[in-house]
């Protein structure tokens, strides 16, 4: 996933990356591809003639592919197939230049643009349960306070659409749509308090609401088939979390288990079953990894479905109408599907020789007869499919439909090849290289690649910042440092208390480790990153800039101490969290003050690019400007983009180019690669 990319707003694991409050995800989270010791040589100076812009060391590279075709807008993407399967919507350019939902029959292909958002466009959207509906959240700038709207799929470049929460200064979370009840929907919303987000359920068609479930601190909600609040997770200030149950919306809650604080992180329930009792749901008690556990909800027995001893199951997909697991996502160096009900042995059959590449299931018809799927490789784009099941004698065959971006079609793209090493205190860690195509694999610039969170993974497949670095001319390295997920509860733990600690060594020690094999120049190195990716970034421009030529740095909080206590409202119990694993700025104000770039920033020798969204309530533009301030007053070399107009990650196509243009300039003329005028 981007360092930017969104995920679950209700999901702790994540707090800085998540930004996507559609969902619905407590069933499947689909992979979007746009929308993954020896001591380091003394660093040598750039020869000039290899900084000159658009030059580079190496020779026979490919022709540059254009910035317009990697960061501009895809050519569609986020497909989601409508209940009665007849439909396709997906998020496609508009006229305005910005991303916004098309709709229509896929089979005739005859699709319209039905929302009409020119401002920063549409980034999530779902069908409502019955298929008269489709719902989409915007925002202002940035800024989070979603509002959820609704239009006809049949509409014409937005006519009708309807804010179904038109409330000023609220946060709008679908927090789940199941075809159970299909005339409902089940959101969040913090009327009450910024931090204290009920549920309701929504009338879809009037805007009407119905509380389901009063939020007493609670970070998720889990409903059943009729879209009753039926489960909740409660943080606790000591890092345990407590499943909270309860048979009927009257009903008192009870709790059904407790996670302590190593166990917390992996615990994170989909769904209850159609008989209303059993409830499908990850954890990682008695296990170092995430596994998939069937609970009964009245007597708490636990019946393992899957489990894999070194990494953890990261999804479920599930029959439509019962809630049933039939198949897992375990993403090990690539992102594995494994089949648990035996009836979809021929249809999982059936997609793996349709094309390469990662599978995934991103939706299914209520009968069941079509799924819509995406193939992802590394080195093309995505192609999504329809499979048609095995039905009435007739083997299953899938349908092709459309790829992502069809332009990069015959574009040298690059492959990405996963690779492990040693950390300096024995520790196991993983990654993946993108070396340029061309370019031969010898002392090549090179740009650590660090992945937002912390508390996500990179991932095989296709990725437009990977292809990029590469296609300029860098080795691309990306690292799941410790602290990452994916690997078990004993790694993310290893990174706890770990910023600018252990997990800085992890990057370190993986740009040694690619210099020992002689891939990469090891004084040609840049740090790049955003969200805590620009933390990293920042942390080894202050802290190691001997190992380091330049450094890219966006969305990246400063000072540990402003930064935890100016994270948003609507993060509710996540905000302690963020204390116990990185440290309380009101009990331990020394440690976070050393582990912060900002207090080092007179160290900082190496240039820097800091990009800054001027509306981001994650990591707010003091945080940039604070340090970008103190590299002025040490005269060191920076550039400092501010997009007024943005949040965390620079949505417009237009900024996105702007930074991207900016940060290959920056680079070339720091590493000698090559740069599109």
């Amino acid at each position: 996933m981007d360092p930017m990319d969104a995920t679950d707003a209700m999901d702790p694991r994540d707090p800085m990356d998540a930004t996507n409050p559609v969902g619905p995800a407590d069933r499947w989270d689909p992979v979007d591809p746009v929308d993954p010791v020896d001591p380091v040589d003394p660093v040598d100076p750039v020869d000039p003639a290899s900084a000159a812009p658009g030059a580079g060391r190496a020779t026979g590279l490919p022709p540059l592919i254009p910035r317009s075709v990697l960061f501009g807008n895809p050519h569609r993407m986020s497909p989601a197939l409508s209940p009665d399967g007849e439909r396709l919507a997906f998020l496609a350019p508009a006229a305005s230049g910005v991303l916004n939902v098309h709709a229509g029959p896929w089979r005739d292909r005859a699709f319209r643009q039905v929302t009409a958002d020119a401002g920063r466009g549409v980034r999530a959207f779902a069908w409502s349960a019955d298929g008269r509906h489709i719902l989409y959240v915007q925002d202002r700038d940035g800024d989070e306070n979603t509002h959820l709207y609704a239009v006809d799929p049949d509409a014409r470049d937005g006519a009708g659409a309807r804010d179904l929460t038109p409330y000023a200064g609220v946060q709008a979370r679908i927090v789940s749509v199941d075809p159970r009840r299909p005339d409902r929907l089940l959101v969040g919303l913090n009327l009450r308090d910024p931090a204290v987000h009920d549920a309701y359920r929504l009338d879809p068609a009037t805007g009407a609401l119905e509380i389901a479930a009063r939020d007493a601190g609670f970070s998720r909600w889990v409903a059943d088939g009729e879209l009753r609040v039926r489960g909740a997770l409660r943080p606790h200030p000591d890092g345990a979390v407590s499943l909270l149950v309860r048979d009927t919306e009257t009903d008192p809650w009870r709790e059904l288990l407790r996670a302590g604080p190593e166990d917390a992180p992996a615990l994170r329930p989909f769904g209850f079953e159609s008989d209303g009792r059993h409830l499908l749901l990850l954890s990682s008690q008695d296990a170092d990894t995430a596994r998939l556990l069937r609970v009964d909800s009245v007597t708490g027995r636990r019946e393992v479905l899957y489990a894999d001893p070194a990494y953890d199951v990261d999804g479920v997909g599930v029959r439509p109408g019962t809630g049933e697991a039939q198949f897992v996502l375990v993403r090990r160096e690539r992102n594995d599907l494994e089949v648990l009900d035996p009836a979809l042995a021929e249809d999982f059959a059936a997609l793996r020789a349709a094309a390469p590449g990662d599978v995934t299931v991103l939706g299914r018809d209520r009968a069941d007869r079509h799924w819509l799927v995406q193939h992802n490789t590394d080195d093309a784009p995505a192609g999504y499919r329809v499979l048609h099941r095995a039905r009435d004698g007739a083997p299953a065959r899938t349908e092709y439909l459309f790829s992502h971006l069809p332009a990069l079609d015959g574009q040298p793209l690059a492959r990405v090849e996963p690779f492990r090493f040693t950390a300096r205190d024995g520790l196991t860690v993983h990654g993946y290289l993108t070396f340029p195509p061309g370019a031969g694999r010898h002392r090549l610039p090179t740009v650590l690649c660090v992945h937002g969170g912390p508390w996500t993974r990179d991932q095989w497949g296709f990725r437009a910042e990977t292809q990029w670095l590469a296609n300029r001319g860098y080795l691309c390295v990306q690292v799941n440092f410790r602290g990452s997920t994916g690997y078990g509860k004993e790694f993310t733990r290893a990174g706890d208390r770990e910023w600018g600690g252990r997990m800085q060594d992890d990057l370190q020690d993986a740009v040694r480790h690619c210099a020992a094999r002689g891939h990469t120049d090891p004084g040609r190195v840049a740090v790049f990153g955003g969200s805590y990716g620009g933390y990293a970034a920042l942390a080894g421009a202050a802290f190691t800039p001997a190992a380091y030529r330049c450094a890219v740095a966006v969305a990246a909080p400063s000072s540990l101490l402003t930064f935890i206590e100016s994270v948003p409202a609507t993060w509710g119990p996540m905000a302690a969290l963020l204390r116990r694993r990185v440290g309380s700025p009101e009990t331990e104000a020394d440690f976070l003050r050393a582990r912060s770039p900002l207090f080092a920033a007179d160290r900082i020798r190496i240039p820097l690019l800091v990009g800054q969204g001027a509306r981001d309530p994650r990591v707010r533009r003091a945080e940039s400007e604070q340090l970008v301030a103190a590299l002025r007053r040490s005269g060191v070399p920076h550039e400092y983009l501010l997009f007024p107009d943005e949040g965390h990650g620079f949505v417009r196509p237009r900024n996105r180019l702007a930074f991207y243009a900016a940060a290959e300039r920056f680079l070339a003329e720091h590493l000698g690669g090559r740069y599109e005028e």
